[in-house]
């Protein structure tokens, strides 16, 4: 296990009456001008906009709404929450919804203390901001973890990148199962696919020697699929929603990555092709990790094989290592097939020009823990395999 320091900022209120005791601890912290931020008004049709707007207003506060925030978050829309945040004087963001709201409001946060360009700041002059504007996030749509670090995915049109930027932690965290119960199914699957694909990514880092972080790590994964099995089953179930609401935190909250250079290659191929197509990034991951993994048997035999075991469950008796790492891709494709998540681009309705293809590829990032180094060419060989 690699040298390592941890440390925590997020308070997490988890539960039933989350929010209710959230607001108790938390009002007072805010100051006098709340920034609620939001996506395209799905908390509006549910009542949640009513409850969290009228709390605050009976706490003493003036709201700024700041909506509109679209699935896979543009630098636009985060400079245009900068001015607002700096035009109004905002004191504290609130944020509420999915991954996709939560990104944005982190950039937000930093944009707000500074009159530089984030994006030039942090690719171009590599810093990063040390002020921010304090905030709060109450999660609406799980799956990415967002609410649990302060790493955030934005789509600068611009430049046809969709980049990971730093920005702020959350001073505290709402998981309140019942606020997730209006997602449409096929955003709780696909959003807990990639809670399952976060931990999968750490897993495979190096060091690749097992550790207590991989040993959680194949308890979140098997608490994981149990879930989305149970969910499925009954939609209904809200315990089977408050433990995928914890998964999602527990793969992005730094437990599971302790001592670990992860791997999240997987990740960086499926943003470029957001940023080209903008795809639902679950989606995009069960369509992407089959093929990738299928490139990573000669160098992740001995992982994939203990994930097979541990995770998939899959009798070991007469296997080989070799036999038994295929098991593990074979088991992941089927599940993501029982699923209901597309194996294929096809499925998603993506044609990719090999003009495209090649963009992806070279505009990839490529990660320090990933189990092996990739080329432009072999990445647009894994896209050509997932038509």
């Amino acid at each position: 296990m690699k040298q390592f320091i941890y440390s925590y900022p997020t308070k997490v209120y988890f539960g039933d009456s989350a929010f209710e005791e959230m607001l108790k601890a938390e009002a007072e912290k805010m100051g006098e001008v709340v920034m609620l931020a939001y996506g395209g008004g799905s908390i509006k049709k549910t009542g949640l906009y009513d409850e969290i707007t009228g709390a605050l207003k009976k706490a003493g506060k003036r709201i700024v709404d700041f909506s509109g925030i679209m699935s896979n978050p543009t630098y636009a829309k985060v400079k245009e929450g900068i001015a607002l945040a700096k035009k109004e004087n905002v004191d504290f963001i609130l944020a509420a919804g999915g991954g996709s709201v939560l990104d944005c409001c982190k950039i937000i946060s930093a944009g707000a203390k500074t009159n530089e360009d984030i994006w030039t700041m942090q690719y171009e002059q590599h810093r990063f901001s040390t002020d921010f504007l304090p905030m709060g996030a109450v999660v609406t749509a799980f799956g990415t973890g967002a609410e649990m670090n302060n790493g955030a995915v934005i789509t600068n049109e611009d430049l046809k990148q969709k980049s990971p930027l730093v920005g702020n932690f959350y001073s505290f965290a709402v998981l309140q199962p019942s606020y997730t119960m209006t997602m449409p199914m096929g955003q709780v699957i696909s959003g807990a696919f990639d809670s399952l694909s976060h931990c999968m990514e750490t897993y495979l880092g190096t060091p690749r020697t097992q550790n207590v972080s991989d040993d959680m790590n194949e308890a979140v994964q098997r608490n994981i699929i149990r879930n989305i099995y149970r969910t499925l089953d009954n939609p209904k179930d809200e315990e089977a929603r408050s433990e995928l609401i914890w998964d999602a935190a527990m793969a992005e909250n730094g437990i599971l990555k302790i001592g670990k250079v992860t791997d999240f290659q997987c990740h960086m191929l499926e943003h470029q092709l957001g940023a080209y197509t903008d795809c639902n990034h679950g989606r995009g991951l069960a369509v992407l990790h089959p093929v990738m993994y299928r490139h990573y048997l000669p160098e992740a035999t001995e992982q994939f094989a203990g994930l097979a075991v541990r995770v998939w469950e899959v009798d070991p008796e007469g296997k080989t290592k070799q036999e038994l790492a295929e098991a593990f891709i074979d088991e992941l494709s089927a599940f993501i097939h029982k699923i209901g998540l597309p194996g294929t681009l096809k499925e998603m309705d993506i044609t990719l020009s090999e003009d495209v293809k090649t963009k992806i590829a070279e505009t990839a990032i490529r990660t320090a823990g990933c189990v092996k180094k990739f080329d432009t060419e072999e990445l647009r060989e894994i896209l050509t395999e997932c038509e």
